[in-house]
């Protein structure tokens, strides 16, 4: 006859497997931030800063911010080369200029430095960089350029939105969209204000 608390052990056996197998991943973790330095979240390359750790540079203070800048425009050059990108790709007087343009080439620098400089990876990632880098040329020519393909920095035409108090007063006044329970905003003579 069998033991009724065979299922509990063998349940008991498959947790221990698993804790014993991310007890064994959390030190590799571990091991890998102390080669490279990993002195806390945030820090600079060599301090902390993981490949592949995002970057949020309005968020980020001096020394830091200056040190990374750097280290991305090199990175943006070498990239803007080894592809053969041309002005219409990417404006090469400009580029800094557009905060999208910045953004969006911090997200691949990130992503790149993940894909390629972390040794455990399936191989994919480097497959998935490249097509996330040819979809993000395609958005920051069409996008966020605007006329700057020809060599000279145009400022895109367009009011700012942070700036305008009563259009930030008649949304909010709006209310937020309809749910399942409520038709929509409350005082619908705003929105044709």
């Amino acid at each position: 006859m069998a033991d009724p608390l065979d299922p509990l052990f063998k349940a008991l056996e498959s947790i221990n497997e698993e804790l014993s197998g991310l007890h064994i991943r959390l030190a590799r973790v571990e091991d890998q931030q102390s080669i490279s330095g990993a002195g806390g979240p945030g820090g600079a390359e060599g301090e902390g800063r993981p490949p592949g750790a995002p970057i949020v540079w309005r968020k980020l203070e001096d020394p830091e911010r200056s040190d990374l800048w750097v280290e991305f425009t090199g990175w943006v050059f070498d990239i803007a080369d080894q592809f053969e990108l041309t002005v219409d790709q990417l404006p090469r007087d400009c580029w800094w200029l557009h905060g999208g343009v910045v953004e969006e080439l911090t997200a691949l620098w990130t992503s790149h430095r993940s894909a390629f400089e972390i040794k455990d990876d399936s191989g994919a990632s480097v497959y998935l960089w490249h097509d996330a880098f040819a979809r993000a040329l395609d958005r920051i020519s069409r996008s966020w350029l605007g006329e700057c393909t020809n060599g000279y920095h145009q400022p895109r035409s367009r009011e700012r939105w942070g700036t305008d108090a009563k259009l930030r007063a008649t949304i909010i006044g709006a209310g937020p969209p309809p749910s399942r329970r409520s038709p929509g905003p409350e005082n619908p003579d705003l929105l044709a204000s």
